[in-house]
């Protein structure tokens, strides 16, 4: 057994899961909001409620997914959305209250990691996963191992640039990191209702527009496409310096059924090479991924 731990923003989430990937506990309690040393504990409530009932759980080690990374140069967490956490110790202050072996990655490195270990992209070498929610998170996962090299930042292709701009995307909007134009800002659930917001002068959120596109509104339907576009092109980079052997989208853009022809078009546009046959698959395990990712940080 194994114990995964999604530590999101509004909740922490774990599970049990035995070395099949098959889920034996699932338990999740709301996120403390800005509280560090509540969120230790109550990762350990969470922790203590799936190992009560289970015989032979008692020392399963933890993996955590986070939004955020560890600092190769001072081991403390740094860009983390939940703030309370940058600046920390976490791995070390967790595993001394939890007194079990603890590995901590960025959740988009766990999303990768559980659909090349099991879900959609099981078997491929090279696998770059991607999160398409609230921000834009990505991961490689090489060989069954994520790669997220030296500065601890591997899959970061949302704070790139958008690229091939168009006069419109020249200057584009302000990202929270402090640049401007970042491929979050355009392709983010938030970005991309931004977008239409600016183009159309309507808000709506990004599920009113995708219901509206469905419902043969033309500027829903233009805004959707604009979309695959700039997803597209984003991706193309990738496919430029890695080459993966499958490109996985989660999160809740990645449900836009649409998104599966337009990105691949897009791809063989502006990738450097005479055809592109990069597959892009929605996630096999869903929500589920960033927490089951998390428990395959300990490999069977």
């Amino acid at each position: 057994m194994r114990i995964g731990i999604d530590l999101g923003g509004t909740k922490i989430e774990g599970i049990l899961m035995d070395a099949g990937g098959a889920i034996a506990a699932r338990h999740r309690l709301p996120t403390p909001q800005g509280d560090y040393d509540g969120t230790i504990r109550t990762i350990g409530n969470v922790i203590a409620h799936l190992t009560s009932s289970l015989d032979g759980a008692t020392a399963s080690p933890v993996g955590v997914g986070m939004p955020g990374s560890i600092s190769r140069r001072t081991g403390l967490i740094k860009n983390a959305n939940s703030t309370c956490l940058n600046g920390r110790p976490f791995t070390d202050d967790l595993a001394a209250h939890l007194k079990r072996d603890v590995r901590v990655a960025n959740d988009a490195n766990c999303f990768a990691l559980s659909e090349a270990s099991d879900g959609a992209a099981a078997g491929k070498r090279v696998v770059f996963g991607v999160i398409l929610g609230t921000g834009v998170g990505g991961g490689v996962v090489v060989d069954g191992r994520i790669l997220d090299g030296i500065n601890g930042i591997g899959g970061e292709w949302g704070h790139n640039p958008l690229p091939w701009p168009t006069p419109a995307e020249r200057d584009g909007p302000a990202c929270y990191c402090g640049k401007t134009g970042c491929i979050e800002t355009w392709v983010s659930g938030p970005g991309f209702a931004a977008d239409f917001e600016r183009t159309n002068g309507e808000r709506l959120t990004a599920e009113e527009i995708i219901t509206a596109a469905a419902n043969s509104s033309a500027c829903a339907q233009a805004e959707l496409e604009t979309l695959g576009q700039r997803i597209g092109k984003s991706l193309a980079t990738i496919v430029n310096v890695i080459d993966p052997d499958v490109i996985v989208l989660g999160g809740g853009l990645s449900n836009i059924a649409a998104l599966y022809t337009l990105i691949p078009a897009a791809l063989s546009r502006y990738a450097f090479s005479d055809g592109v046959s990069t597959p892009v698959v929605k996630a096999r395990h869903g929500d589920s991924s960033g927490v089951r990712g998390a428990a395959w940080l300990w490999p069977a």
